[in-house]
């Protein structure tokens, strides 16, 4: 797996991700990227400068900054060791992706998590987008920082949460509105897939629907865009 951009490659270095291989523009000499090659070398990691032609040849998503790293693939956590690590959280936040097929999406909403401080984030293992090198580079190595669990049914991982005391909010049209739930304690929401939504089974597992107002004459939001306006007002109303 590739990992390009001088963010993710930074984080990814001070995560202390295994990297192979750093692939380094030749010429490069302002703060940033100084930065990015002193930390390389303080974990010895193998650098090779090479000319802008040959990033361009190598990279996946065209965008590599003068920086590409190769690692072993994206390591996934387990969902158990998600509630595990955040045991001693009594508002702990999670968020389970149905679907989620666009890597910009998916980068977006986990980039959402590692700000606000989300504990982990569950999708599914099929028919639904994978950590791959666009969605590492669209979350700024967000990757690097937010636990990730791969399941085999989002359902099933509904079912073990409610059993570990979580209310479980589907984010969906024709909910609640946002703004008029108060929403603590340990929490789960549920995001749907770009074009399908939340899918009724999966509903019907969820103690409640949740849903932005709209003002507008469309009638929602992008996935991410959604995610994160929820996320925040979470946030917030946990401020008060």
């Amino acid at each position: 797996m590739k990992i390009e951009g001088k963010n993710a490659v930074l984080e990814a270095i001070l995560a202390n991700t295994t990297i192979d291989r750093l692939v380094v523009q030749k010429g490069l000499r302002d703060q940033s990227s100084e930065r990015i090659i002193n930390a390389a070398k303080s974990r010895e990691i193998k650098i090779f400068f090479r000319e802008k032609s040959t990033l361009d040849r190598e990279s996946t998503t065209g965008k590599h900054q003068g920086f590409l790293a190769e690692t072993t693939d994206f390591k996934y956590s387990d969902l158990n060791d998600i509630l595990d690590n955040a045991k001693s959280n009594s508002e702990q936040l999670l968020l389970l992706l149905d679907g989620i097929e666009d890597p910009h999406n998916l980068g977006s909403i986990i980039r959402v998590a590692e700000c606000s401080g989300v504990e982990g984030v569950v999708i599914p293992r099929h028919r639904a987008a994978s950590v791959n090198e666009t969605v590492i580079k669209v979350s700024a190595g967000a990757t690097a920082h937010v636990k990730i669990a791969k399941v085999t049914n989002i359902n099933d991982s509904i079912k073990l949460l409610k059993e570990n005391g979580f209310w479980i909010y589907a984010c969906e049209i024709g909910g609640t509105e946002l703004f008029k739930n108060k929403i603590h304690g340990k929490v789960a929401l549920v995001v749907g897939g770009e074009n399908t939504g939340v899918k009724q089974l999966t509903k019907k597992l969820c103690d409640a629907t949740i849903s932005i107002p709209m003002y507008g004459k469309l009638n929602s939001l992008n996935a991410s865009v959604a995610c994160g306006i929820v996320v925040y007002e979470i946030l917030r109303q946990r401020m008060i």
